[in-house]
């Protein structure tokens, strides 16, 4: 990966973008998706009703006849797009569950699901319950490929602008990702897959009678979201295939715990649990944890040994390939 094309490309990138929010009058985001979609659609910009004008239209074509030129590969425009999504995200506060995953987790996520891949020939099929803008799903598809494995992917969210971020990255990418603009607790089109992941939203689910038809549904107050995702997600997960969510470190002892816990008792194996390190997190409220979960199959039983590890740091790579070992020596005697 070349830094200094990314550098470029960002630049370029953020002048058009910032060129369509002033001369369309809309917000970052919207005007991000529009970039984009211009990209997509032969870098031509889209003029209605003499807007935006000529003289705009000219910069931002030449911009874009630059910025083809550097030739971006995936991973590439993936990398611009996330630096692009961050800065907008600062000038635009979004809600904590609105935040794009790091790409220190993307790649975490993806170390697992390759070393969790029970046939490496075969294509691997994965649902994240909560696509949100995209970043955790096409960080995994993207280097998944790079390794040589055959990836079909979907997604799931209930807000329009986060989807359409994600669909406009997966264009630019040329990545061919069914994303489903819905309420992912609802029933959902898609086959059965090998893997489920999520950067879960953390907080209430309010509507209660479709929460009752879940194992995790609370009688007393609205459900926790996190808990029905999970739930939903491993119901479209083929027998033996896996769970990896994103979701806070105290899940096992809020006042809803034991609801999880009849759940990871009947319907899935709880295999692991990766508390993530501190330094990722403003407090220790908010520090969250990696749940691997196996879905009842077969093959699959409760590993003799529970995975319980606590990540000191995502900046030493001597720390981190400690973690990678130790996760595959677990794997090799418990899995």
């Amino acid at each position: 990966m070349n830094p200094e094309k990314i550098e470029t490309a960002f630049s370029l990138m953020n002048q058009t973008i910032e060129l369509l929010q002033q001369k369309l009058d809309t917000s970052f985001f919207d005007a991000y998706i529009e970039n984009a979609e211009n990209l997509v659609d032969g870098a031509k910009v889209r003029v209605i009703d003499q807007t935006p004008d000529q003289e705009t239209v000219a910069k931002i074509e030449q911009s874009y006849q630059e910025l083809l030129t550097l030739g971006l590969e995936k991973e590439e425009w993936r990398k611009v797009t996330q630096l692009l999504l961050l800065k907008g995200s600062k000038q635009e506060t979004l809600q904590p569950n609105h935040q794009l995953t790091p790409d220190s987790l993307g790649f975490l996520f993806v170390f697992l699901i390759e070393q969790l891949i029970l046939d490496k020939k075969a294509p691997v099929r994965i649902l994240d319950i909560a696509a949100g803008m995209g970043n955790l799903l096409l960080t995994i598809v993207n280097n998944l490929q790079l390794a040589g494995y055959t990836i079909d992917a979907s997604g799931v969210d209930v807000d329009d602008t986060l989807l359409a971020i994600a669909a406009s990255d997966s264009a630019l990418m040329e990545e061919t990702i069914q994303l489903f603009h819905q309420d992912s607790l609802q029933d959902l089109l898609v086959d059965p897959v090998d893997f489920a992941i999520g950067d879960l939203p953390v907080g209430f689910y309010p509507n209660d009678e479709k929460a009752r038809q879940f194992l995790t549904s609370s009688e007393k107050e609205h459900t926790y979201a996190h808990h029905l995702l999970m739930e939903q997600a491993m119901t479209y997960v083929k027998n033996d295939g896996f769970g990896l969510f994103l979701l806070p470190s105290n899940f096992l002892e809020t006042e809803q715990a034991p609801l999880l816990q009849q759940w990871l008792g009947k319907e899935v194996f709880l295999q692991g649990i990766i508390q993530l390190p501190d330094e990722l997190f403003k407090s220790e409220h908010s520090r969250k944890s990696i749940l691997i979960v196996q879905k009842n199959g077969d093959v699959a039983q409760q590993a003799e040994k529970v995975l319980l590890v606590k990540l000191p740091t995502l900046k030493d790579p001597s720390k981190v390939k400690d973690f990678f070992k130790k996760f595959e020596d677990w794997k090799s005697s418990n899995l």
